[in-house]
């Protein structure tokens, strides 16, 4: 005996299952060209994590410079790091843009290229992480000016975000333990 199984959608019929199927598959491109786009955003974004001028511990020298007592040297050799972040921020920005108008001109397309946005959102990602390596090598260029002293002022504030990172991770893990 042969059970028949019934939808519980009224049958549609004609132009009206056409339309269902259109709606659904656009709905589907829409979910997936956004999806590949906040991952290209969130790759293509080293700097907007954290403090101070980014996720890269090493950028955190930026917070610390009424402390370091910089030479004359070393405040130029800062200008430029300082300069290099400004410059790979903005290169993450417009690569974003980027991004975001093929995402508009392939969206437009009756069928649109997902490939094609993926493959600006990785572009973006490559400019990004590049101009990101740059500007930390700079950062890295002055600390290895720093003296002594002020190494210990770098190393003293870290350990204290370092600290302030396990209290805050300790306390969501408290969080979640609880059902939070």
């Amino acid at each position: 005996m042969r059970r028949e199984v019934r939808s519980r959608e009224p049958m549609l019929t004609g132009e009206s299952s056409i339309m269902a199927t259109r709606i659904r598959s656009r709905l589907a491109v829409a979910a997936a060209a956004a999806l590949i786009a906040a991952a290209g955003l969130a790759g293509a974004q080293p700097f907007h994590r954290g403090h101070h001028g980014g996720g890269d511990v090493v950028m955190g020298i930026a917070a610390l410079k009424d402390q370091l007592n910089l030479n004359t040297a070393q405040q130029t050799q800062w200008d430029s790091a300082v300069a290099a972040g400004k410059a790979a921020r903005e290169s993450a920005r417009t690569a974003m843009q980027n991004v975001h108008a093929t995402l508009q001109a392939e969206l437009a397309k009756p069928e649109p290229d997902l490939g094609a946005v993926a493959a600006a959102a990785d572009a973006a990602r490559n400019t990004a992480a590049s101009a990101h390596r740059q500007a930390r090598d700079a950062w890295l260029n002055l600390y290895n000016t720093f003296s002594p002293d002020q190494k210990a002022v770098v190393k003293n504030a870290l350990q204290k975000r370092m600290a302030r990172m396990e209290k805050f991770r300790e306390k969501m893990r408290q969080w979640h333990s609880q059902g939070g």
